[in-house]
Parts: structure tokens; C-alpha cells; sequence
């Protein structure tokens, strides 16, 4: 006979997803300040693309195998704990040595050793940040899930927002020096790259030791008939289940390819485009006060997206079970469009905040809603590869992003790195159009 889970409380939820809020602490960081520092460190605008496509590359690879090796492992923390602690610690290490780059090395340049750290770091979150969409499914039943991946909206959009604010406040508050001579990055970056590596640590342990997972004897009483039908298969299985998941995946990845493709333009491309678009930088130049400026700024603007989405997230479930799950995520990927392509017609740094609302309420269902949909879609004696490999659907346009949008900009667009929001903003409304198409349908 099948057991139901017991529903669990306000605070084993909080307390289960705590760990994500340092995760997206350092991606806040890394999301914010990567570019401004390779550009430091040399890069040319028209390669951080290519630099950038450390992160989907590192996650196509290695979250499905995390998935796979965390359902199969237990141990005495758990089989997602261990998987996650390993993964924040490697972060936190490389959260302390990127802003360091200069000095690391005679040999390998800066922005060589840079990028290498920055790839280290994005294969490290991923084995931090996969588990933790697997653990939400393994602890609640299905009546909680879109309020667990909704806490885990709301922990990341606060992780995010104090990530992307530290610079300014070390700068403008602190009196910590925002600028730099040329070729190293300022105190105030390098400062909030200290503390968000400990915040990482101490996030993800408050979660590994205020969590406590269900024993594979547990999983196997809740979960009776997959697991006594199925037996283990060995890691090639990763194919067999790419190959045969279920097709609300599939649908759901063409709304995925159309939002992380808008976000990785986003995250790439801000800077460069705020700074020439608004701030009248030249192209190239990066060690202008208006430069400073405007990587200050859009980090504060990064900021706002998360404490839109971190908010957002609070009442996301009620508008889902109010219209739909689907309805309420198009809504939002459309407000998010609209949000990037704004940003085109304005000249007023503070008028980007409207835009950065708009962007909010698409970042805050996009890291919610696409897992709650899923969810319920999927073997729980799978949860964890199944979530690595939906993870395919984000890599894969950050991918081709990375290989043709910085070719684009500079080619195409003469530097000019405005039209890759705009851009942006047009493949999220796409998204929110896909989304409409979905159909719920259960994998064998």
C-alpha cells in the first residue's frame, strides 16, 4: 500500500531551501560582475559570450550525471546533501580566488585564468544547485511542491538581490574604492566575492544539518509500486531516459530554450549595453568612472529583478491556482519581454528600474513554475536525473548564445550590445506563446 507524505511545516520548507539563497548569492555575484571582470582582465566585448559558455556547458554535463549518482547514493547525510556541500564549497573557493586572477599566475593571463575559474565555478553550482530541485520532490507531496519551489524562488530572489547590491553598498556606504588601476578589479568587488563565499557555507550548512532526508526504505513505502518493480540501472541509463522522457518535458523545453536563451543574453550583455547605450561609454573602454558607474548600477538593477522575483514568488501560487499554472507563467514571461525590450527607449538610468519589474515577475515564475509543472509529471525513483536532464532545455540555447550572440553583436550589431536585449526581450514573449501549448502528460 501506498503512503502519502506528510505535509511539512513553514519552516522545514525554509529550512530545506535555505542553502539556495548563498547559491544564488554567488550566482548574484558571478551573474553581475563576471563580465565587467574579464573585460578587466582584457576580453573583448564580442568574446564574452564564448567566456560565458562555461556555465551551460559544465550544467549539460554535469547535472544529469549528479542527478543519476544522487538518487542512486546514500549516505549519513543524506543522498542530496553530500552532493550540494561538496558543490558549495568548491564555489566558495573559486568565489575567493576569481577577482584574484591577476595575481595568481605569470604565466596564463589574467582574463585565461579568469575564464578557467569561471567555468570551475559553474560546474561547481551545478553540483550544488541540482539536488536541491530533486529534494523539494523527495520531501513534500504533490499538494506542497509548487509552495516548496516557490520558497526556493523567494530564498534565491533574497540571495540574489544582497549579492548584486554588495558592490555598491561596499562602494557608495562603506567608502570601499569602486574603481581600480587598469587590469585589476576594484576593492568593492573583490570584498563582496569574499563575503558571498561565506555565505554559501553557512547557508548550505544550516540546510545539511536542519534537514534531514527520507531513508531509501521511506522513499520505497511512499513511492511502493515504482520501486518494486523497477531495479537500478547503471549511469548509460541517462541516455535511455533522455530518450524516453516524458513529453510534457518536451514541451515545456521549447518555453526553457526561449528563456534561458533571453537570460543568457541578458546576463551577458547588460553591462556592455547600459554602459555604451546609456552611460555614452565607448566600446572597449573600462576603466572609466562611467564604467564603474554602470556596472554599480546594473548590479542594483540585478538587485531589483530578484526582490521583484523574490516577492512575486510569495504570491505566484495563489495566481497559479487562481487561472493556471501555464497562464500564470505566460503572463509573467510576457511582462519580462516587455520589461528587456523597454530598456531599448530609455535614457534615464533610474527608468530601467520599470523595466527590471517586468523582468522580475518572468525570472521569479521561470524558477519556479517550469518545476512545479514538471514535477508531478515524473517517477519519484527518478527525480533526480529527470531534473538534470530537464536542465538539457537550459543549456542548450545558453550554447548556441554563447557561440553566435557575441559574434552577433560584434558583426552585425558593431558592438553595439543594446540590440541583444532587445532581442532578449522578443525570445521571452516566444516563450510566453509556447507555454500555451503545453499538455500535461504523465511518463509511464
Amino acid at each position: 500500500m501506498k503512503i502519502v507524505k506528510p505535509n511539512l511545516s513553514f519552516w522545514q520548507i525554509f529550512n530545506m531551501s535555505f542553502g539556495f539563497l548563498g547559491i544564488q548569492f554567488g550566482l548574484a555575484l558571478q551573474n553581475s560582475n563576471a563580465s565587467r571582470i574579464l573585460q578587466t582582465f582584457g576580453a573583448d566585448v564580442g568574446h564574452l559570450s564564448l567566456f560565458w559558455l562555461a556555465a551551460p556547458l559544465t550544467g549539460m554535463i554535469v547535472q544529469p550525471i549528479i542527478g543519476y549518482y544522487s538518487d542512486q547514493t546514500w549516505t549519513k547525510l543524506g543522498r542530496r546533501r553530500p552532493f550540494f556541500l561538496v558543490g558549495a564549497i568548491l564555489t566558495a573557493m573559486t568565489l575567493i580566488l576569481m577577482p584574484n586572477s591577476a595575481v595568481l599566475t605569470s604565466v596564463l593571463s589574467p582574463m585565461l585564468i579568469g575564464a578557467g575559474l569561471l567555468m570551475i565555478m559553474d560546474a561547481s553550482i551545478n553540483v550544488a544547485m541540482e539536488p536541491f530541485r530533486a529534494l523539494v520532490a523527495d520531501k513534500l507531496p504533490t499538494e506542497q511542491r509548487s509552495a516548496g519551489f516557490s520558497m526556493q524562488t523567494f530564498l534565491i530572489g533574497i540571495g540574489a538581490v544582497i549579492g548584486s547590491l554588495l558592490p555598491y553598498v561596499f562602494a557608495e556606504y562603506l567608502g570601499i574604492s569602486k574603481t581600480a588601476p587598469e587590469g585589476h578589479i576594484p576593492d568593492n568587488v573583490v570584498y563582496s566575492f569574499y563575503t558571498g563565499a561565506a555565505v554559501l557555507i553557512f547557508t548550505i550548512l544550516w540546510t545539511v544539518f536542519f534537514t534531514k532526508e527520507y531513508s531509501p526504505q521511506e522513499m520505497a513505502k511512499f513511492e511502493q509500486e515504482e520501486y518494486t518493480e523497477h531495479k537500478k540501472e547503471g549511469i548509460l541509463s541517462i541516455f535511455k531516459d533522455f530518450a524516453n522522457m516524458p513529453a510534457t518535458m518536451k514541451q515545456l523545453g521549447l518555453v526553457q530554450f526561449f528563456s534561458w536563451f533571453a537570460l543568457f543574453s541578458m546576463w551577458v550583455f547588460t553591462t556592455p549595453a547600459i554602459s555604451q547605450h546609456i552611460y555614452n561609454v565607448k566600446v572597449g573602454d573600462t576603466s572609466s568612472v562611467n564604467f564603474a558607474d554602470a556596472g554599480n548600477w546594473v548590479g542594483i538593477l540585478f538587485g531589483i529583478y530578484n526582490g521583484v522575483s523574490a516577492l512575486y514568488a510569495i504570491v505566484l501560487p495563489f495566481i497559479a491556482k487562481k487561472t493556471s499554472k501555464k497562464i500564470a507563467h505566460a503572463v509573467s514571461l510576457l511582462a519580462g519581454g516587455a520589461g528587456l525590450i523597454s530598456i531599448y527607449f530609455i535614457q534615464d538610468p533610474m527608468h530601467l528600474i520599470f523595466s527590471m519589474i517586468g523582468v522580475g515577475l518572468a525570472w521569479g515564475s521561470i524558477l519556479s513554475m517550469p518545476y512545479a509543472m514538471l514535477s508531478d509529471f515524473l517517477p519519484a525513483r527518478k527525480m533526480g536525473v529527470y531534473m538534470g536532464i530537464f536542465n538539457f532545455f537550459i543549456t542548450l540555447p545558453q550554447i548556441i548564445n554563447g557561440f553566435f550572440g557575441g559574434l552577433v553583436v560584434k558583426e552585425i550589431y558593431n558592438g553595439e550590445a543594446i540590440y541583444a536585449i532587445v532581442i532578449a526581450g522578443i525570445a521571452m514573449i516566444l516563450g510566453a506563446i509556447s507555454v500555451l501549448y503545453i499538455k500535461d502528460v504523465k511518463v509511464d
